[in-house]
């Protein structure tokens, strides 16, 4: 697709024809249908929706080789991403995967005797085992999100993408095509549709959450830095801040990636240097 980034100036009706996906987004942001003729900063100002956000949110999801400057992610109120991070989760796990759900058991027991029981059982069971990873992966990325903690999520990301697409290969080559073609056909397309979500979702999380050239310490690493150079162990810091070990324990590997201090002793100067 041109890369042509949309602005608050063009009609949100222009903006979603440029890329019909984006239709998709709308609800994540609390946005109605029905906006008529209106730009994009005005349908924003009407739903109460940070333009700013939104624009660099659909430019993303749009246009792979876009990358906004770290002046204009510093911008963005941590908040904007975190409700859109549970807005895109609960879109996946209330309504995509019970619609994928849905359609495949309607094919498996509309296609009578022409799909066996093994088969019908083996991918019933397959999209079972996704929906819970899904849930749980969802569930451990919030959880990090509250705590402070963001590590690049990009191999989980790839992993529940590289299972969804295997399923329809799984599809391809074992549900038979004679009956409810039609309805086999559209699992197929929203199965690569939300496929194409997950992967521009994961490069909103890695780009709003974790720039790679960020090395400041956050408000939580510096709690954990500060204790840590006092002595305290994982332990003790994990019992004073009412956070889990493991949690401490990667805090403690950020904050030495991003400094490149591994001692104890040396945390501690730095934390002192640090204060001035």
């Amino acid at each position: 697709m041109k890369r042509t980034l949309f602005t608050g100036r063009m009609k949100m009706a222009d903006m979603i024809a440029a890329n019909y996906d984006l239709i998709l987004m709308l609800p994540r942001f609390g946005i109605p249908l029905g906006f008529g003729e209106k730009s994009v900063r005005e349908v924003c100002r009407e739903h109460a929706v940070d333009e700013n956000f939104f624009l660099m949110v659909c430019n993303i999801y749009t246009f792979e080789d876009y990358r906004p400057d770290t002046e204009e992610m510093a911008s963005i109120d941590r908040r904007l991403v975190a409700e859109h991070l549970q807005a895109s989760h609960r879109y996946y796990l209330e309504e995509r995967l019970p619609h994928l759900k849905h359609h495949l058991e309607h094919i498996v027991a509309g296609a009578g005797t022409a799909v066996p029981e093994k088969t019908a059982t083996i991918l019933t069971k397959y999209f079972a085992d996704y929906c819970r990873e899904v849930r749980e992966h969802v569930r451990r990325e919030e959880k990090h999100f509250e705590e402070g903690l963001w590590d690049s999520g990009s191999k989980s990301h790839d992993n529940i993408k590289d299972k969804l697409n295997d399923l329809t290969q799984i599809i391809y080559k074992y549900l038979p095509g004679d009956r409810l073609n039609e309805e086999m056909m559209e699992l197929v397309f929203d199965i690569l549709q939300l496929s194409r979500d997950l992967e521009r979702h994961a490069e909103i999380e890695e780009l709003l959450l974790a720039p790679p050239e960020d090395y400041t310490l956050s408000e939580r690493e510096q709690e954990v830095l500060e204790l840590v150079a006092q002595g305290l162990s994982s332990k003790e810091v994990a019992q004073r801040l009412k956070i889990s070990v493991n949690t401490v324990n990667t805090h403690r590997k950020s904050i030495t990636r991003k400094t490149g201090i591994k001692s104890v002793a040396g945390l501690a100067v730095y934390a002192m240097l640090k204060k001035g």
